[in-house]
């Protein structure tokens, strides 16, 4: 039997409680952790789980930010990094939303590694396998909860080059990156199947998995 909640019931509900509950009913989450470094020199690292596909070309990804922290040094110097997580330093990214104090890395805090690669000015965290370079775009206010989305174009990629398949598409999976769902748990992930690209009018159960020469992009 499914239990129902009502908004009225979700409105009502201890703010704790609430949280959890909507943070977890949208389903799994990409979960990355940010790096910056402000002008003084200062290295920031925060966990995130707001992480958004926004377009390919030009290459564009999205992060949503609380108002409480948007006047921080995050993006202080307009360039950050985007960082999977895998299972090595899950324990150690989850502990990175603790309030440290500001003149406080979370770098030194976790025993993460500060990594600079190719001049760009932010850090990368050097355990993660998937590291994304990103140069500050565009911010927008959401008024409707006055949280900010923060666009950014894809400056740079590193990752392992056994996981680029022939398409373009990257195996976050081999690489180790892990996902999440609310704001505690985190998950490993199992591939059902890869499948070719959608055609309508196909009998109920055709969907076959991707061919390189049978199905072009």
């Amino acid at each position: 039997m499914k239990t129902q909640v009502t908004h009225t019931e979700l409105m009502e509900m201890e703010q704790r409680k609430r949280a959890h509950l909507i943070n977890s009913v949208g389903g799994f989450k990409s979960v990355c952790l940010i790096g910056t470094v402000d002008k003084g020199g200062q290295t920031n690292l925060a966990i995130f789980s707001s992480i958004v596909h926004i377009g390919a070309n030009p290459p564009l990804i999205s992060f949503i930010m609380r108002p409480d922290s948007v006047e921080r040094h995050t993006l202080e110097t307009g360039f950050y990094t985007i960082n999977h997580i895998n299972e090595n330093i899950y324990k150690q990214a989850h502990n990175t939303s603790a309030s440290y104090p500001k003149e406080i890395s979370e770098f030194d805090a976790t025993s993460l590694t500060v990594e600079y690669k190719n001049e760009f000015k932010a850090p990368f965290v050097k355990e993660s396998s998937i590291q994304l370079a990103i140069e500050f775009k565009e911010r927008i206010n959401l008024a409707i909860n006055n949280t900010i989305m923060i666009i950014g174009e894809i400056n740079q990629m590193h990752f392992p080059a056994d996981c680029l398949s022939e398409d373009g598409y990257l195996d976050i999976e081999k690489a180790g990156t892990i996902t999440c769902s609310g704001l505690d748990s985190y998950h490993t992930t199992g591939r059902l199947q890869r499948l070719a690209y959608a055609k309508p009018y196909l009998p109920k159960g055709s969907a076959v998995t991707i061919n390189w020469e049978r199905d072009k992009f």
